[in-house]
């Protein structure tokens, strides 16, 4: 191989997933060697940031070498683009573990339709990432190991799609698959400096095919460096045209209303000063850019964060039917998350009403204020440290949990789209969340593109509304 060739690797690593795709698709680069790249430096930096459960480069290069040889391969979307993807969506060859050694199963014989979509735009396996415990909690420590965040090792990355977002802010692998049930996908993001997008209820096929998860909770979508390649994953994903997905968020559309709101429906969460900066300069960027602000809270109430629980721990119930807790197979915290699942259906289940409630009112808050984007903070604070969390007990996991991680759930009970994305706070990427309407994924994802990566203005200096 010539010396030439290894600059070539070595330079694809710091390329988005569209530059990688661009060169494949030129041929100023083939998915082989970008392959090859991505795993150098899977050999180098994942044994100490323990990213991914499952690893088969034999199959990645021969993955890479059939998209090479496909003929259509000048107009694929994803060409040669690496993809990790999150432990609990099948992919052919590999055991789905859930994060627990109680409950691996076999090697998939086939792909989730996730994947099959992201296989026929191009894009190449890398490997399955790790998540917690049934994917229970917002960070990624389990009896299978400790994943660390690239941007600090000695913290956690958060989860339960910390592996995923290890592996892309780690230049482990381009583009991420991960599932968010009540901010697995966005906290990850937030804490990894990456785009995280949990699209509306229904927008995304869901892993095993199912039909709902944790009862309306759950969708799939994208980790990414950059808003646009988020936008093409989730057009891929979502079998819609990813060129004109591109084209949409690269050239933006005009902003008009965004509500700005500081509140956390969590009473045990207390904002960390970087994370109000961030907000609020968020705003001020996107004041400069034409967006007309208004202070305004959502109408949070003390029954939204309950109702999330009820349904997240009836989901785990569901999902876990066949665990035997008597064995201590699974962690207590786990157990006990499902022996509390395990009530709730002996009781009928969660009602679909208070889901629908607060969707309702959600959506009548934002056209009473006619608002098209509501900017939030994306977490509250810093990431655990890692490895903290490996032996806490249930009612420690939820305190944490709640103080730290408070201002994702209740996108996930309404079922709107919601995208993490950092901005810069004194040279320091810290993310902030915007929530739509349903079917505004591409247009929250454009937003997101006008601020991502900027330094805020001294947030000291304007508020919204000001």
């Amino acid at each position: 191989m010539s010396t030439g060739a290894l600059v070539d690797h070595s330079d694809v690593l710091r390329c988005t997933a569209g530059e990688i795709a661009a060169r494949v698709r030129g041929g100023t680069t083939t998915a082989v060697e970008v392959a090859r790249a991505h795993l150098a430096r899977i050999g180098a930096r994942d044994p100490e940031l323990g990213a991914f459960q499952a690893v088969d480069a034999e199959r990645m290069l021969a993955e890479a070498a059939a998209v090479d040889g496909r003929p259509d391969r000048f107009a694929l979307p994803l060409a040669g683009v690496p993809i990790a993807v999150k432990d609990n969506v099948r992919v052919a060859g590999h055991p789905t573990r859930h994060g627990s050694a109680a409950t691996s199963t076999a090697p998939a014989r086939r792909d989730d339709e996730l994947v099959k979509r992201l296989r026929r735009a191009g894009a190449v396996v890398v490997g399955k990432t790790r998540m917690p415990e049934l994917a229970l909690w917002g960070f990624t420590q389990s009896a299978l190991g400790v994943t660390r965040n690239p941007r600090n090792p000695a913290r956690d990355p958060g989860g339960s799609s910390g592996g995923s977002a290890a592996a892309v802010a780690a230049g482990m692998a381009a583009l991420a698959l991960g599932t968010d049930g009540g901010g697995s996908i966005r906290v990850p993001a937030a804490y990894c400096g990456l785009v995280g997008l949990k699209p509306g209820s229904g927008e995304l096929p869901l892993p095993g095919g199912a039909d709902e998860h944790w009862f309306g909770l759950s969708a799939a979508g994208p980790l990414a460096r950059t808003a646009v390649d988020a936008a093409v994953m989730f057009a891929v994903l979502a079998g819609r045209d990813a060129v004109a997905a591109r084209d949409a968020v690269e050239t933006g559309g005009a902003l008009t209303q965004v509500a700005v709101s500081l509140r956390s429906p969590s009473p045990l969460a207390e904002l960390g000063a970087e994370n109000r900066l961030a907000t609020v300069g968020a705003a001020v960027l996107l004041r400069e850019g034409g967006a007309v602000l208004a202070a305004a809270d959502p109408p949070y109430s003390g029954s939204v964060a309950s109702h999330w629980s009820v349904r997240w721990q009836a989901g785990v119930a569901r999902e876990a039917a066949d665990l035997d807790l008597d064995l201590g197979l699974v962690e207590p915290r786990t157990a006990t998350v499902v022996r509390h699942g395990r009530g709730v259906l002996r009781l009928g289940g969660p009602r679909p009403a208070t889901a629908a409630a607060w969707r309702e009112r959600v959506l009548a808050w934002f056209d009473a204020g006619r608002h098209d984007v509501l900017l939030t903070p994306a977490v509250a604070g810093p990431p655990v440290r890692a490895g903290a969390m490996r032996h806490r007990g249930y009612l420690s996991t939820m305190l944490t949990s709640a103080a730290r991680v408070p201002y994702t759930q209740a996108w996930n009970l309404a079922g709107l789209p919601a995208v993490v994305v950092p901005v810069l706070v004194s040279g320091h990427a810290v993310a902030v969340q915007l929530v739509g309407r349903p079917g505004d994924e591409l247009a929250l994802l454009t937003t997101a593109a006008r601020i991502e990566g900027r330094q805020v203005p001294d947030a000291r200096l304007g508020r919204p509304g000001a």
